[in-house]
């Protein structure tokens, strides 16, 4: 099984975070590999809500579509992935986000995942890899775009504000 994970300091709160992560619709617009998102259903369960929703990945020749299971626990603020069907045998993607005062959180990122397929996974391995990676630097782009650049993390060191 493969595994990545990562923390990201990023110049916008965790709840900004978690509302853009959480808006699954969007992914087209701004995530690698992400070539459409379907929501199958939204349900409020335990005060947390669960979305299940249909991603479909393409690049080049390769285009899947796998359907995953979403719970957005506001509360912790967690958004827990989890696979129901598709090309792997295993999916399990966790973010994790935690304010760290004046506007910026850390955001930690996991990702566990392994293909059906052992010919697919040795195929499609290193580009997913490659793929996964990008997608912590992919949400802080979008979070830059949709709420501004930081004017700390925008202004050079020593130059008064």
């Amino acid at each position: 099984m493969r595994t990545f994970q990562t923390t990201r300091h990023v110049a916008h709160s965790a709840q900004q975070m978690f509302d853009l992560v959480a808006d699954v619709e969007r992914y087209p617009e701004f995530l690698p590999l992400c070539q459409a998102l379907k929501l199958r259903d939204r349900q409020e369960n335990g005060g947390k809500e669960v979305l299940v929703a249909d991603m479909t990945v393409a690049y080049k020749l390769f285009c899947e579509t796998f359907t995953s299971r979403v719970t957005l626990d506001r509360d912790t603020p967690q958004i827990l992935v989890e696979y129901l069907d598709g090309p792997f045998t295993h999916l399990e993607n966790r973010w994790t986000f935690r304010d760290t005062g004046e506007g910026t959180s850390d955001i930690e990122f996991y990702l566990a995942y392994e293909f059906r397929s052992r010919s697919l996974q040795m195929l499609m391995g290193a580009m997913f890899d490659q793929a996964f990676r990008r997608f912590a630097e992919a949400f802080e782009e979008r979070a830059d775009s949709v709420y501004g650049t930081s004017r700390r993390q925008a202004q050079a060191p020593g130059v008064p504000s």
